[in-house]
């Protein structure tokens, strides 16, 4: 289903049932897919809405910025679009960074925020040269396979790896830009301390993206409120790797 928000059209999918929503903000390279196996399981006790970020998978391909703050504002909108009164942001690296700038907001409606291998809300510590080569890592299925090898540390079933070399490649020049030039470069530290509900991280243990100690040094200290959980034997890819894992705690967290 598509739903209009900010002059876009977002791919939105939509399971389950619950008083509470799940929304699911994917990683760069990702998309409504990459939390299939998670809401397969989660959908027996919660409503599931994960959308397709502008300029990634089936949505919308035409913006012409996007910024941390156009994927917040997006997020938002489709929240209020929806008619969301209860809901859990759950974001996933990059989908990650744009739930903290929605949460610090304090939104209606917004009960707890999960983050997923998160990026931190402070300046991503990243060669220059290495972020100019991101921008061109999905071009090509040579490139997304490089980009692959290097986020996944567990061996993906291979239809789950078709489908994100895939969705790394279905994404918009300026969406596949964005990211590594300017949005990870964003500075939303001062934001994120206004969070003012629960908040769950989970990190992999062998996350060669967003390091354990990344999360502990640049994202625990500002975010209040925030528990950390580490994923022993995983990578960056950790709704892929181990979505078992995920949500079992993503289910202790929201029973409490």
């Amino acid at each position: 289903m598509f739903y209009r928000v900010n002059g876009l059209d977002l791919h939105v999918e939509e399971q389950g049932q619950g008083d509470t929503a799940l929304v699911f903000l994917h990683f760069y390279g990702g998309s409504t897919r990459t939390w299939s196996k998670m809401i397969d399981v989660l959908k027996e006790k919660h409503r599931c809405i994960a959308y397709d970020q502008r300029g990634w998978g089936g949505s919308d391909k035409s913006a012409a910025s996007y910024t941390i703050e156009d994927l917040a504002d997006d997020a938002h909108a489709l929240i209020q679009e929806l008619g969301l009164k209860r809901y859990v942001l759950v974001g996933h690296s990059m989908g990650g960074k744009a739930a903290q700038l929605l949460a610090s907001r304090n939104p209606s409606g917004l009960e707890a925020l999960i983050l997923v291998a998160p990026s931190p809300p402070s300046p991503q510590n990243m060669p220059q040269e290495l972020r100019n080569a991101m921008v061109h890592f999905y071009d090509n299925r040579e490139g997304a396979e490089t980009a692959l090898s290097n986020l996944a540390l567990l061996p993906l079933e291979e239809h789950i790896r078709e489908m994100v070399l895939e969705d790394m490649q279905n994404s918009a020049p300026l969406a596949r830009a964005a990211w590594p030039k300017t949005a990870m470069q964003e500075d939303i530290s001062a934001e994120v301390k206004n969070i003012n509900v629960p908040t769950l991280v989970l990190a992999g243990e062998s996350d060669p993206v967003d390091r354990l100690e990344s999360m502990t040094s640049e994202l625990l200290p500002r975010i209040p409120h925030a528990e950390l959980h580490v994923i022993s034997q995983t990578g960056h890819l950790s709704p892929l790797e181990v979505p078992d894992r995920l949500c079992e705690k993503i289910s202790e967290f929201l029973s409490e």
